[in-house]
């Protein structure tokens, strides 16, 4: 059974950077795509980024385009979210996802039948 568990959430500035990392155990992962979401209070889970782990093709959702980087370490199975120039509108919830196959561009959560539990980012003004 696949386990996500993310990590790397906190508090931090406006301008600031935050890394999250996902550890995924329970199999290999080269036929599935990963992906995170966020979902602030009053609102619907959102895709942020996703990556194909066996091709390592990438996919953003334009309001994240340019600040923030989605990548896999094989050795470690780990995914993780390199969050630059964080703006306060990237206050949510995010969360680590994962399903089989490809999936070429952003994606619903629909799309996505493994979770983790999530991990809290608040950027302050």
């Amino acid at each position: 059974q696949v386990q996500l568990v993310e990590s790397g959430g906190g508090l931090v500035q406006a301008g600031g950077s935050l890394r999250l990392s996902c550890a995924v155990s329970g199999r290999t992962f080269s036929s599935y795509t990963m992906a995170w979401f966020c979902q602030a209070p009053g609102k619907e889970r959102e895709f942020v980024a996703a990556i194909n782990w066996g091709r390592g093709r990438t996919y953003y959702a334009d309001s994240v385009k340019g600040r923030f980087t989605i990548s896999r370490d094989n050795a470690k199975n780990t995914v993780y979210l390199q969050m630059n120039s964080l703006k306060p509108e990237d206050t949510a919830v995010y969360y680590c996802a994962a399903t089989f196959g490809f999936i070429a561009g952003p994606a619903g959560p629909s799309q996505f039948d493994t979770w983790g539990q999530g991990t809290q980012v608040t950027v302050s003004s």
